[in-house]
């Protein structure tokens, strides 16, 4: 297994330290700041360890409360709010330093049949097609700073192919606000759909809320944009596996006020639509005269 997703696996296996209580580690993105993503899968990890194993989750509601410092542990609080014959629901609080950072909702429902019907895959490349994201940064290294190159290619859990590419990253053109990405782990991972679903938990926070910033032509690399998840939500219609080849499609239908939104449709390479996901994040320009 690859280093960086041995590491990963183990980020996500939580310590319980007293009953619906955990406790994780934190991980240095190189940002300053625990990387939103993290808790998710965190939070869905804590989540899952006081839900019966034959059900599955089918929701979460997330809110990030402050940011999340790097140096520090992280402990999760789960209340197990309802216990029914079809569905479980629990809170999840993370706390660092006596403060809770985030909050989560999740909901968990036992397999059974009903109707069916979903939205088309959108026509796109094969992955093998598209270049990774790490050699798409290579293709313009001269503009960017060595800490941030190598930040930018240094060994992942996860192997990113986006569909459309960005002709400067540090002063992009504007474009419409929708992206593709193909997803992957760059190495197996056990048949435990609860993991799968942690994991692509941690993956949908990747550059998502960066889908808003398009149409305006600005980046929060170069320092001018203020840039924060809010909140998350995500839908679990089917199983997957975290381990081939997904599709995370999204789409920013609205930006006001210092906030954006962001959707998302994640799709198997077969086509079928397997996850929905929503985010609203903050995005503000930094006023020159703030310190």
């Amino acid at each position: 297994m690859p280093p960086a997703l041995d590491a990963l696996l183990t980020l996500l296996g939580l310590e319980k330290i007293e009953e619906n209580l955990f406790r994780g580690q934190s991980q240095d993105p190189g940002w300053g700041t625990v990387f939103g993503g993290q808790v998710l899968g965190q939070a869905m990890s804590a989540a899952v360890q006081t839900t019966p194993r034959e059900r599955a989750a089918h929701s979460l509601h997330a809110y990030f409360l402050r940011p999340g410092d790097v140096s520090k542990p992280i402990l999760y609080e789960v209340d197990r709010i309802r216990d029914g014959g079809s569905f479980n629901t629990r809170r999840v609080v993370a706390i660092q330093s006596g403060q809770a950072i985030f909050n989560m909702a999740a909901s968990f429902h036992k397999a059974e049949d009903g109707f069916e019907h979903q939205d088309p895959m959108p026509e796109v490349p094969p992955p093998e097609q598209v270049p990774t994201e790490q050699e798409r940064i290579l293709q313009v290294k001269d503009r960017v700073p060595p800490a941030l190159l190598e930040r930018f290619t240094m060994p992942r859990a996860f192997e990113l192919r986006p569909i459309d590419r960005i002709d400067d990253p540090f002063h992009p053109s504007p474009v419409p606000p929708h992206r593709s990405v193909w997803l992957k782990t760059t190495g197996p991972v056990p048949d435990d759909l609860a993991l799968h679903e942690a994991l692509l938990a941690y993956a949908s926070d990747h550059a998502f809320i960066g889908t808003a910033l398009l149409p305006h032509g600005v980046t929060f690399f170069g320092g001018e944009i203020q840039l924060a998840s809010l909140d998350h939500v995500m839908w679990f219609h089917a199983p997957f596996r975290i381990d081939e080849w997904l599709l995370h499609v999204m789409d920013s239908p609205r930006a006001r006020g210092g906030r954006g939104l962001v959707r998302g449709s994640v799709f198997t390479r077969d086509g079928r639509l397997v996850a929905s996901t929503a985010q609203e994040g903050m995005i503000r320009k930094r006023r020159k005269d703030a310190k």
